[in-house]
């Protein structure tokens, strides 16, 4: 009889579908997200591939001819235009689509890619060691360059991580060529660009710097659990991604990666999202997870994602040539 039921469950393993999907996802969005798509289709597991945005986007184009993905669940939209732009994506319009917000449907007919949230830049500010330090508080991305903060800031390089080039790529937005006067003052304050996302505001939860410029994905979880940090919206607004699905051209697995694009963009999903995000893209209301910050739909600042995607290459490289000498070293 147990040989009968081993059997049985080697049978209904073997008989489930694998699809190899890449993301840049926090590695605690994982579990659930595969959980419940996998419990609305038994049939079909999920093999995570997971990286930084760049390190993913940077395999996905080296792949090109002889991809190995099957979809993207859960990477920036500015390098899904990218990927767009090279003819990588395969059209699809999901189950459902069109109840999505507008801002997370792509325009065109059949869509390339679907919305799912949108993740911003902010500003995580230690309230005790601030105190300690006399140092105020910011309100606006302006602020930052001001000499009160020499030494207390920690950044993400946006050559390296996308938290980092969203912040960038809104200054040069919205300031045009006055942004690079402003980075040139704020590199006088900051002590450090690091190549994650998330350590910068990780940073000033411990007090090693009072400012860490990060993202509303890490630092509602820090402020949770504790730490003493505000999150600083920035009153002259912020810089924003929409984290989107697609399916890769010339995956052999075509029903199973729509599968997954129809679970996507589901209620379902969307209530797993919103565990993390705050910003959904199915509409009505969504619960604020814990310590985030109010009125952050409001501090979304206007931007062109397509050009913000096209112009990252020429963006990057001119902040590199300037900035770059306060980075902390790579590791292998």
């Amino acid at each position: 009889m147990a040989m009968a039921c081993a059997a049985s469950t080697a049978l209904a393993q073997s008989s489930k579908e694998t699809i190899t999907v890449y993301t840049a996802l926090e590695k605690e969005q994982l579990g659930p997200y595969k959980a419940a798509f996998e419990k609305a289709h038994p049939d079909i597991e999920i093999a995570w591939l997971r990286d930084s945005p760049g390190i993913i986007l940077a395999r996905l184009l080296a792949e090109k001819d002889n991809p190995r993905a099957d979809v993207v669940w859960g990477v920036p939209l500015m390098h899904l235009v990218s990927l767009e732009k090279l003819g990588m994506l395969e059209p699809y319009a999901p189950k459902d689509y069109e109840k999505l917000k507008p801002r997370f449907r792509d325009a065109k007919n059949p869509p390339a890619w679907t919305g799912m949230d949108t993740w911003m830049s902010l500003i995580c500010f230690n309230t005790v060691e601030a105190k300690k330090r006399n140092i105020p508080a910011p309100e606006t991305w302006a602020d930052l360059a001001k000499p009160v903060y020499k030494g207390q800031i920690t950044m993400p390089n946006p050559a390296s991580s996308h938290t980092g080039y969203m912040a960038v790529n809104h200054w040069k937005q919205s300031m045009g060529d006055k942004a690079w006067s402003f980075m040139d003052g704020l590199h006088e304050n900051v002590a450090l660009y690091t190549h994650s996302g998330s350590k910068p505001c990780k940073m000033a939860a411990t007090g090693e710097y009072v400012i860490g410029i990060s993202t509303d994905i890490t630092s509602p979880q820090l402020k949770a659990k504790g730490a003493p940090i505000d999150i600083i919206l920035p009153k002259d607004k912020t810089g924003w991604d929409i984290e989107a699905t697609a399916i890769i051209k010339g995956t052999k697995k075509l029903k199973a990666a729509q599968a997954l694009a129809d679970f996507a963009v589901s209620k379902a999903a969307n209530d797993q999202y919103n565990k993390f995000m705050a910003i959904v893209a199915y509409p009505g209301e969504f619960e604020t997870p814990k310590a985030y910050p109010p009125g952050a739909e409001a501090a979304m600042a206007e931007q062109d994602l397509t050009a913000s995607a096209l112009g990252r290459e020429a963006l990057t490289a001119e902040w590199v040539k300037r900035y770059d000498g306060k980075s902390e070293p790579k590791s292998n």
